[in-house]
C-alpha cells in the first residue's frame, strides 16, 4: 500500500513562491479585453511594434525547407551562430570574445535564469538595483539565492551609486545584476558610472551579470557602455546576456545568448542540455541573419522610438500628480504617481499604484504596469513601443481620468 506524503502541498514551495510575470499578466488582460471588443490601449508589453525585417524572415523560411534543421543540433547553439555572436559583440560593444564563450538560449529570459543558476548557491545574495525587471528576483530565488533590493529614485535618474551598492554589500554578496539601458526606467549609466561600479565589483570579488538587451536603443546623446569593456579585468567574473528580441523586433523568435568565462559557459550549457536541448534551429538561422546583417532597420526603429519617447514624456508631465523623468534608453517611461496616493478618483480612494493601474484599465481602457512589479510602489511603467496614434490616445485618456483625482 502506498502511504501518502504527510504534506498535502500539490506544488513545491520553490515553484509555488514564484510570482506571475506582471508585465505579461497586464498584457494578457489587455488583449483579453480587446478580444472581447473593448477599445484598449496597451502600454504593458516590452515589445517593438515593428515586424521582423524581411531578410531575417526569408532566411528562416529557407531554413524550414532544409532537412538539416529538422534534427537535433548542439545544445549550446549552432557553431556558425556562436561565431557570428562573438563577431557582433566585438563590432557593437568592443568586447572581444570567442565562440567558446557563447551559449545560445531560448530568449534573453533563459539566459538570465541560467546565469543565476550557474553562479548562485543557496543563501548567496544578489544585489538588484531597483526598479528592476520583474523576472530578476524570481530567477534569483529559483536559483536558491537571496535578492537584495538597492532602491533608486527619480531624483537620481534611477541610476544606482557605488555608495548604495557598498551599503548593501555583505559577506554573502555574490552577484550584482547590472542593466543599462534599464528596463523599466530607461536610465542609461554614464561611462564613468559604469567604470566606477565595475571597479567596485572587481575589488570585492563580486560577479556581474550584465543585461545588454537594449544596447542599441539609446537617445539624446546617451551611449551604452559594456562593463567588461570599461573594466577589462572584470571579464573573468562577468556574464553578459543579450538577444535579438528588442534590437531586431524578434520577441517571438526566442533567441538570446549568454557570454562569459569558458568554464561558466560550459556549466550553463550542461544545464541547458538537460532543460531544453538546442534552441529551435529555424529561429537560430533567423538570428544568424540578424546579427550578421547591418543595423539599418535598428536605426529606423530607434528614430521612431525617440520621437515617441519625447511625446510621451511631454504628455505625462502635463498630467496633474504625475512626474516623469526623461529616459535615455530602451523604450519605457517610468513616471511617479506617488502624488496621487490618498486621493479620491471616481468613488475610490487611491491606496497604491497597483490599485490605480487596475482602475485605469477598467475605467478608460489603458493598460500600464504598476511599480509594485519592479520593486518600487508608487510608479507606472509605460512602453512607447506602440503606434504614435495609440500612444497619444492612451495618454490623453490617462490625463482625462487622473485630472479628476481630488
Amino acid at each position: 500500500m502506498t502511504v501518502p506524503h504527510s504534506d498535502s502541498r500539490r506544488v513545491s514551495l520553490r515553484i509555488g513562491a514564484i510570482a506571475e510575470s506582471a508585465t505579461l499578466a497586464v498584457d494578457a488582460k489587455a488583449k483579453a479585453k480587446k478580444a472581447a471588443g473593448e477599445d484598449v490601449v496597451g502600454f504593458g508589453a516590452g515589445e517593438p511594434d515593428f515586424p521582423t525585417p524581411s531578410d531575417i524572415v526569408a532566411a528562416a523560411a529557407a531554413a524550414c525547407a532544409d532537412p538539416k534543421n529538422h534534427r537535433y543540433t548542439p545544445a549550446g547553439g549552432l557553431p556558425e551562430l556562436k561565431e557570428a555572436i562573438a563577431f557582433k559583440t566585438k563590432r557593437d560593444s568592443g568586447y572581444d570574445v570567442t565562440a567558446s564563450q557563447v551559449l545560445v538560449t531560448n530568449g534573453g529570459k533563459q539566459a538570465v535564469y541560467e546565469a543565476f543558476a550557474t553562479l548562485v548557491d543557496p543563501g548567496d545574495e544578489v544585489l538588484l538595483p531597483a526598479p528592476y525587471w520583474t523576472t530578476y528576483p524570481e530567477a534569483v530565488k529559483l536559483a536558491g539565492g537571496v535578492p537584495v533590493d538597492v532602491v533608486t529614485t527619480e531624483d537620481q535618474g534611477y541610476r544606482v551609486t557605488v555608495a548604495q551598492l557598498e551599503a548593501a554589500r555583505t559577506a554573502r554578496t555574490k552577484v550584482l545584476l547590472w542593466c543599462s539601458p534599464s528596463n523599466p526606467t530607461g536610465a542609461v549609466a554614464s561611462a564613468q558610472e559604469v567604470e566606477e561600479i565595475g571597479r567596485w565589483a572587481l575589488e570585492h570579488g563580486i560577479w556581474v551579470i550584465a543585461d545588454e538587451i537594449y544596447e542599441h536603443l539609446v537617445y539624446g546623446g546617451a551611449q551604452h557602455v559594456s562593463m567588461p569593456v570599461a573594466v577589462p579585468e572584470l571579464a573573468n567574473q562577468c556574464v553578459v546576456v543579450n538577444g535579438v528580441a528588442k534590437t531586431y523586433a524578434m520577441t517571438g523568435w526566442r533567441v538570446g545568448w549568454l557570454i562569459g568565462p569558458a568554464d561558466v559557459v560550459k556549466a550553463a550549457t550542461n544545464l541547458q542540455s538537460h532543460a531544453t536541448s538546442n534552441v529551435s534551429n529555424v529561429a537560430q538561422v533567423a538570428a544568424l541573419a540578424a546579427v550578421s546583417g547591418d543595423l539599418d532597420a535598428v536605426a529606423e526603429m530607434r528614430a521612431a522610438f525617440d520621437r515617441r519617447r519625447q511625446t510621451m514624456v511631454r504628455m505625462l508631465n502635463e498630467i496633474p500628480g504625475v512626474e516623469c523623468p526623461e529616459p535615455f534608453g530602451a523604450f519605457y517611461c517610468y513616471p511617479s504617481v506617488k502624488a496621487l496616493m490618498g486621493k479620491s478618483l471616481r468613488g475610490h480612494r487611491v491606496e497604491s499604484s497597483a490599485q490605480l493601474a487596475e482602475l485605469v484599465l477598467d475605467e478608460v481602457g489603458v493598460a500600464v504596469v504598476p511599480g509594485e512589479a519592479f520593486g518600487t510602489p508608487g510608479y507606472f511603467r509605460l512602453s512607447y513601443a506602440l503606434g504614435d496614434a495609440d500612444l497619444e490616445k492612451g495618454i490623453t485618456r490617462l490625463h482625462e481620468l487622473l485630472a479628476e483625482a481630488v
